[in-house]
């Protein structure tokens, strides 16, 4: 009886420790997931899609944009890209690039992107920024629960 009850309790940890190596083997999808979010992103900026850009956003997201004006919610940031589509941003492209991705726990991530907004005539870059998301994992599906948008100053820019 004591045989049996160590080998079952052998068999228990190794379960465990079997379980906890898949959770780690989940990173490089995770990655790619949350990369994926960034790719939509910008996929959707640049087909001028509101409803496309903010798929990524969890629902209760928080946004805060270039000029410092908060949004909260999927449906507002939805809505009010749209609205800078329509108008302000109609001739532009958006281009981003993943810095870095740090796991905080295996359903949080702090994600830094570079991004640079053009005129889509002339390829004038109008800004620079750097991007600040924390991402959350629900269920098997990676949200931006929070993102922060800093401008980044130029060369002539800091010059003056």
């Amino acid at each position: 009886m004591l045989k049996n009850l160590t080998i079952l309790i052998l068999v228990l940890v190794a379960a465990a420790a079997n379980l906890n190596a898949q959770k780690t083997d989940d990173k490089p999808a995770d990655e790619r997931a949350i990369r994926a979010n960034i790719e939509q992103m910008m996929k959707g900026w640049n087909a001028k899609s509101g409803a496309e850009f903010a798929k990524p956003f969890a629902e209760d997201a928080d946004y805060v944009v270039i000029n410092g004006m908060q949004l909260k919610g999927r449906p507002v940031i939805e809505k009010s890209h749209q609205n800078i589509f329509d108008t302000v941003y109609k001739n532009t492209s958006l281009s981003m690039a993943v810095d870095s991705i740090r796991f905080l726990r295996p359903d949080v991530a702090v994600v830094h992107v570079s991004g640079a907004l053009k005129l889509t005539e002339g390829d004038a870059t109008l800004n620079n920024a750097k991007i600040t998301m924390v991402m959350t994992k629900n269920g098997d599906r990676w949200e931006i629960a929070a993102f922060q948008n800093t401008p980044v100053q130029n060369a002539d820019q800091k010059k003056k």
